[in-house]
């Protein structure tokens, strides 16, 4: 194995590992939700969480812009301006999470118009949401830590806390529902309990890990114009094609809830398969992150093209891999998630839109690792505004004719259409701007 193969593992392995707790989290919950003998829960999981998705997908900027500064500062070997990176992300993150938090009513109210989930559903929503609102500032500022770790080459201290946090939750979680019989508020407040506590932890491993880097740290010009021009440009770029990526979803989403709610559930499930593989290959984005912003920062040209070449080949083994997997265990994999049998059934017709997800969305988590490290945020905004046009056009068109599956079909369009167009702009940087 040779020397960039290598530091990809070690970033990718660690980031795999943290990741793949957050959608065995939300299997946890499905599962527990799963067993409660209500069908009405599992879409109202689906529902709530897609509420907190469009709040912190849009605030992705705090985690995947201090990513791509950091590491970039440090492949300058500024020590100053990697701490204030993560002193200006972190102020930021904290006064967006108060802010949150004072308009939770507003926020639950818009959301649930738009998405019109049935009665029964919206009544669990409101529950579930009320109580993990409070998590706000821990989750944000946990997505400025991570952002700052990946940024110093470290994932291992992410992939520590995100265990932490997961088994915490899990077994918060089962306590509160099936001791003290909570049903999905004890699912919500074991949420809560384990975004505090790992956030604490994070802060904890942050002065243990890097308390050399004290000597570095200075307030002045913290809020120098250039620098902080340079924050606000990266991070509106990120934050506006974070945008298009929520809206996509939250399409998919309430037209799902506009189909019954024997579809919102099915089409949750079949999400899940989006939502494993995406964790996973997210790892080797973080890697992408902090090699690609490294050695592009230290203007080494040569090194990000071999790193450039391997992140694509391990993310086409590993898309080949899950696509496989997805079309033979597929099926079971979900009557395990679930004991309705009405809702594997309905999933069933739809599994190969979802089992086709890998392959053809790669390239689109592969660059995006790759755009943030070097902050060519304006690249990430153009491609999800081309395929989130063509997601619109085609589920809508497709409506009538095709149902569900035309909805299934954008989909895999929007993600191929995303890794497709910011391939082109990659190639183009490299051909020009690089030679």
């Amino acid at each position: 194995m040779n020397i960039r193969n290598k530091q990809i593992l070690n970033l990718a392995l660690p980031s795999i590992i943290s990741n793949i707790t957050v959608p065995l989290l939300g299997l946890v919950d499905l599962a527990i939700v799963g067993h409660l003998n209500n069908i009405a829960l599992i879409g109202a999981v689906a529902v709530a969480t897609t509420i907190f998705n469009v709040q912190y997908w849009l605030l992705g900027f705090l985690r995947m812009g201090t990513s791509g500064l950091t590491a970039q500062a440090l492949g300058k070997r500024n020590f100053h301006e990697v701490l204030k990176v993560l002193l200006r992300a972190f102020f930021i993150a904290t006064s967006i999470s108060l802010l949150l938090i004072a308009m939770q009513q507003g926020v639950l109210w818009g959301a649930l118009k738009m998405m019109e989930p049935s009665n029964s559903v919206a009544t669990f929503v409101e529950v579930y949401f009320n109580i993990c609102i409070w998590g706000a500032p821990a989750t944000l500022g946990h997505y400025v830590l991570n952002g700052w770790f990946v940024g110093v080459q470290n994932t291992k201290i992410p992939m520590f806390v995100a265990i932490f946090q997961n088994i915490v939750n899990i077994l918060a979680s089962l306590l509160f529902v099936f001791v003290f019989k909570m049903d999905i508020a004890g699912v919500a407040l074991g949420t809560l309990i384990s975004q505090w506590l790992s956030f604490f932890v994070s802060v904890g491993l942050l002065f243990w890990n890097y308390s050399k880097l004290r000597k570095y740290l200075s307030f002045n010009n913290l809020w120098n114009k250039e620098e902080l021009k340079r924050f606000f440009n990266v991070n509106r770029d990120i934050f506006l094609r974070t945008l298009f990526l929520v809206l996509v979803n939250l399409f998919f989403v309430a037209r799902g809830t506009r189909q019954g709610d024997l579809i919102l559930s099915a089409n949750t499930l079949l999400m899940t398969f989006y939502t494993i593989f995406s964790y996973i290959s997210d790892g080797f984005a973080y890697a992408g992150e902090a090699l690609s912003g490294r050695y592009y920062g230290a203007k080494n040209i040569k090194v990000f093209n071999e790193i450039y070449t391997s992140l694509f080949k391990w993310g086409i083994g590993l898309a080949l891999i899950f696509t496989l997997l997805y079309l033979v265990l597929g099926l079971p994999f979900l009557s395990i998630i679930t004991n309705e049998e009405q809702v594997v059934l309905a999933a069933k017709d739809y599994m190969i839109w979802a089992a086709m997800i890998p392959i053809v969305g790669i390239a689109a988590f592969v660059y995006d690792g790759i755009f943030i490290g070097i902050t060519e945020t304006r690249g990430m905004l153009i491609s999800s505004c081309v395929a989130a046009c063509l997601f619109f056009v085609v589920s809508i068109s497709t409506a009538t004719l095709l149902g569900n599956h035309g909805l299934w079909l954008a989909m895999l369009g929007f993600l191929g259409v995303r890794g497709l167009v910011q391939g082109v702009i990659m190639n183009k940087k490299i051909k020009t701007q690089w030679k």
